[in-house]
């Protein structure tokens, strides 16, 4: 949500193809408010359903004192699209900015009342380019990994408290034929690093299973390029860093089990739900009705890969 409406509305680069705040705020609030609305009718027919959000996560850094302001700002914005996804009060900085570009009351108390964020997952999108050099006029340039994927993740695990999956990461395979295995391996390693940290990890995603066309200029161009960023080629032949996916799943599956605490989604099958309220599950569920923490629960399973 947060890129199509910057990509569109702050670059210029798609759909309205403007840069100014207001239509920044008028992509951002009907983007978010489509995302509630297929929420809400899809709650209408099966009450158990869960989703996951797929949000880039960002963050700006001051080139020096003169741009810290604009960096805040930045760093306050990136939080506008799954804070009103999730119904969450906005502060008054962003407030007024939301206010003072067309958003009406009507529209921001929509987002108040329709707050489906116990039935979500926070995915969570990390790439080299998510990180952001700010200047003092504004500007912005690539930062390359500064933070990396574990601490911009407990920026935005600390603001909305649900489980999180990492839902989109890729690296180009270079001249060397291990670039992208290495990135792999690193943010796996950040997946793990959260994950002992506390914050209820479900899953992980390399994006995408084949290679991309026309991505290296963000589809602005129509060029066929093809970007080598896939798990497999375009003529479906496994990548050396498809291998390393397969070789990871493979290492780290009973490390890992899906009955985990951390790792389970209560979901039922169609012909199980008529209706009916799903009970939460007890058995992770400690003498005083609450739940055991990830590393009490599954016999240490959730802790095994401290060791």
């Amino acid at each position: 949500m947060y890129i199509c409406a910057v990509f569109s509305a702050r670059y210029g680069w798609w759909n309205e193809q403007l840069t100014d705040d207001t239509s920044f705020v008028t992509a951002l609030k009907h983007i978010v408010k489509a995302n509630v609305m297929a929420m809400n009718a899809i709650l209408e027919i099966r009450p158990d359903a869960i989703f996951i959000q797929s949000e880039s996560s960002e963050y700006y850094h001051a080139e020096n004192p003169g741009a810290i302001k604009p960096a805040e700002v930045m760093n306050a914005e990136r939080f506008l699209s799954l804070d009103l996804n999730y119904g969450r009060r906005i502060e008054s900085e962003m407030y007024e900015f939301l206010f003072d570009n067309g958003m009406t009351k009507d529209e921001y108390h929509f987002f108040l009342d329709n707050n489906f964020r116990h039935h979500c997952i926070m995915g969570n999108d990390y790439y080299i380019t998510n990180e952001h050099r700010v200047f003092e006029d504004g500007l912005t340039q690539a930062a390359g990994e500064i933070f990396g994927y574990a601490e911009i993740t407990w920026q935005y695990y600390d603001r909305y408290r649900i489980p999180v999956m990492h839902t989109e990461t890729n690296f180009r395979q270079g001249p060397n034929g291990d670039e992208a295995i290495f990135w792999l391996w690193k943010e796996w390693a950040n997946v793990l690093r959260v994950r002992n940290d506390g914050i209820p990890v479900v899953g992980f995603t390399w994006y995408s299973l084949t290679d991309q066309v026309d991505w290296n200029s963000a589809l602005r161009e129509d060029a066929n390029s093809v970007d080598p960023l896939g798990l497999y080629d375009l003529d479906r032949k496994i990548r050396p860093v498809g291998e390393a996916y397969k070789k990871l799943m493979q290492d780290w599956s009973d490390v890992l089990p899906t009955q985990s605490v951390c790792l389970r989604v209560p979901v039922m099958m169609p012909n199980e739900n008529d209706g009916q309220k799903i009970e939460p599950d007890h058995k992770h569920l400690d003498s005083d009705g609450k739940p055991t923490s990830p590393a009490n629960a599954d016999e240490g399973n959730a802790n095994v890969i401290r060791r």
